[in-house]
């Protein structure tokens, strides 16, 4: 495959989990929001997303309904939701030939309905039934995806894509909550800690998943190792570094060739199955995130750089 095929379809389907994230972010600021008082919360989500520094530039002093404009349609900010499915759109068109006709149609209904839904500011009622759909529309490409293509060498690049940007997500989400929503170390355990770890929950659609694996009782432990060990919940760092290592795996297999990008994959993998949730507590869930989303970011440029994204 050449290299520029590769990165439209590797770009493509992280734009497209990147506007399904973003569009849980916010409905995660506006969750936490109703526990805390003040626009401190959003400086902080917006700082999780990496679009921070953009809106101090454009917008200037932080407010609820400037934050959320700017993460959600703003065509100023590549990572906003209008910007994100705009940009899968673009790269959807220059695979075009790679995509089935199903894959193709949904990527561009996607578009289109979140083109009308942001064409104004969304008032803060419209804003749920507003994000709702929107992941409505990207599920229907990952379904059209998982129900239509074929498992080759495209397939592999649109998987390693998502679950990268999906991995660089969740631990964002967590590192969030732990590190910088909280509003101090006296709130651990207490009421509004519990609240704000099940608007964690809800922000990345794991409450039902959670309970069935821990029941109704709700603590920080349970959900980060939920949220980061858990093989069976498909956002969970382990599930999403074990989807990666086994589409670079498949890879590898086709083309008979590892890369140093196969080696990266295989550590996170390790390193993820090796420490219990005990272990990493007291290494420290902020640090120990942070070495996470490290990797994330090397395994990533290593991949480009492995695959010939850009020649």
């Amino acid at each position: 495959m050449l290299g520029k095929t590769a990165n439209g379809l590797y770009w493509m389907f992280r734009s497209l989990e990147r506007a399904e994230n973003t569009s849980r972010l916010i409905e995660t600021g506006q969750r936490i929001g109703l526990t805390r008082s003040g626009n401190m919360e959003w400086g902080s989500v917006m700082q999780t997303a990496g679009v921070a520094e953009g809106y101090a530039a454009h917008r200037g002093e932080i407010a609820q309904d400037q934050a959320i404009d700017w993460m959600l349609r703003d065509t100023d900010n590549p990572s906003s939701v209008l910007s994100s499915i705009a940009s899968a759109r673009q790269n959807a068109r220059m695979v075009r030939t790679a995509l089935t006709t199903d894959v193709w149609e949904a990527t561009n209904a996607a578009y289109m309905r979140s083109k009308e839904l942001l064409a104004r500011k969304v008032p803060e009622r419209d804003l749920p039934n507003t994000l709702k759909l929107i992941r409505q529309r990207t599920a229907l490409v990952r379904g059209a995806t998982h129900g239509t293509m074929l498992r080759n060498d495209i397939y592999d690049f649109a998987r390693i894509g998502t679950f990268l940007e999906r991995a660089d997500n969740t631990a964002r989400i967590l590192d969030v909550k732990y590190y910088v929503l909280l509003p101090s170390v006296f709130a651990v355990g207490s009421t509004i800690d519990n609240v704000q770890w099940e608007t964690i929950l809800r922000s990345v659609s794991a409450s039902g998943g959670y309970r069935m694996a821990y029941g109704n009782q709700v603590n920080a432990r349970d959900i980060a190792k939920f949220l980061i060990l858990d093989k069976r919940m498909p956002r969970s760092l382990n599930f999403c570094v074990s989807k990666l290592r086994d589409n670079l795996g498949y890879l590898a297999s086709d083309y008979d060739t590892t890369l140093p990008s196969h080696e990266i994959a295989d550590k996170l993998a390790q390193r993820l199955s090796l420490h219990d949730i005990d272990e990493i507590f007291e290494y420290g869930l902020h640090e120990y995130i942070q070495t996470i989303l490290a990797s994330i970011g090397e395994l990533g440029a290593q991949i480009e750089q492995d695959y010939r994204f850009y020649v």
